[in-house]
């Protein structure tokens, strides 16, 4: 952090992506790379005079390199943001975009289309640095193998589930997760252990990491390592004080 207790800036933030763009190539998987290219044409193209526009496009950024292992440079960036600072500037929308076209050509890093399905590849040998497909696999009768996807293997409500615990449709600003073989599924730490509707806290934080418009993003900040909160913000539910979860997610959205 620098000498005023803030987290990094959105400039060198995007700076240091821009330096290291063929190792977080390299960390992500197709759907996760794709992800972080399209969290930096949304703030490529927000206005510069829209300081919200700008706030809400870099927090896309923020949650995209959180989805990067420990220990990389960038995600230890973004891990270090503690207290919310000023807001983005204009130059972090130049930054974008100079990020976007330096991917975008020639002999630059491989820019892959958002949204696709990909074509089913043969499996990898198994290793301890394998990396899981941007597909799940599935099990020898044709269920999604939760193993190769750590965000679906963890413990989760089925549709109908969530929507009996709501007591209707569940609301917007629940993470919800699309698993193809298994159906929707609800991350189980925003309800209480004992029954009853989902934790209001969670319902805010979920609404400053946008979860509706990134579910993924939002559940990698929970189930994460956190600097500030000194352990996975998941673990805390219950046991800290709700504001002090908020504003753990407002120094990631709001702090530089």
């Amino acid at each position: 952090m620098n000498e005023e207790g803030r987290g990094p800036s959105a400039e060198p933030l995007l700076a240091l992506i821009g330096e290291h763009l063929e190792s977080i190539r390299t960390a992500l998987d197709d759907a996760q790379h794709a992800l972080l290219l399209t969290r930096l044409k949304a703030l490529a193209e927000a206005s510069p005079d829209d300081g919200m526009a700008v706030r809400r496009a870099l927090q896309g950024v923020r949650l995209a390199v959180r989805q990067l292992p420990f220990g990389h440079p960038v995600r230890t960036m973004v891990d270090g943001v503690r207290l919310v600072a000023t807001p983005p500037g204009p130059q972090a929308v130049t930054e974008a975009l100079k990020l976007v076209d330096l991917l975008a050509a020639p002999g630059g890093a491989p820019v892959p289309e958002p949204d696709l399905e990909p074509e089913p590849q043969a499996a990898p040998a198994a290793g301890p640095d394998a990396v899981p497909d941007a597909a799940p696999a599935t099990d020898p009768a044709g269920r999604a193998d939760l193993a190769a996807d750590p965000l679906l293997r963890e413990p989760a409500l089925s549709a109908a589930e969530a929507t009996a615990r709501c007591g209707g449709a569940p609301p917007p600003e629940l993470i919800r997760l699309p698993d193809p073989q298994n159906g929707d599924r609800y991350p189980e730490f925003q309800f209480p252990a004992g029954g009853g509707t989902p934790y209001e806290v969670v319902l805010e934080v979920n609404r400053l990491l946008m979860a509706e418009v990134d579910p993924r993003g939002a559940a990698a900040w929970w189930y994460g390592g956190n600097s500030w909160l000194s352990g996975p913000p998941v673990s805390l539910l219950g046991r800290m004080r709700d504001h002090e979860l908020v504003g753990a997610a407002t120094a990631l959205v709001e702090g530089e």
